[in-house]
């Protein structure tokens, strides 16, 4: 539901109790994957129920690298909001937008 950006639903079942830092096999929590699929909606309703942006997963990635890497301008500030360290996983945010040849927007926001 995350990668496909189904918040109300994906809403609904946290709100039921599933845990909003809920990993998979691969280590992501559902914030990385809303981040990494560009839904900034689902990474807004997550980040409110309590999601952890510093969870990384099983090879470092957090969920502000992943939007950075997606050039999801929206989520990147939502995540920054949040408190997510722009210096923080393997890579970083940073160093994922110099990689990737991120947006002049992006690189301001990492600033």
């Amino acid at each position: 539901m995350a990668r496909e950006g189904e918040t109300e639903r994906l809403a609904a079942y946290i709100d039921a109790g599933a845990p909003v830092n809920m990993q998979n096999a691969k280590g992501d929590t559902m914030l990385n994957l809303a981040a990494y699929s560009s839904h900034p909606e689902t990474v807004r309703m997550l980040l409110g129920r309590g999601a952890d942006p510093e969870i990384a997963n099983d090879r470092g990635q957090r969920a502000l690298s992943c939007a950075v890497f997606k050039q999801d301008v929206e989520s990147t500030r939502l995540l920054l909001e949040a408190g997510a360290d722009p210096d923080a996983g393997t890579p970083s945010a940073r160093t994922t937008v110099q990689m990737f040849g991120g947006s002049p927007e992006l690189a301001a926001l990492l600033a």
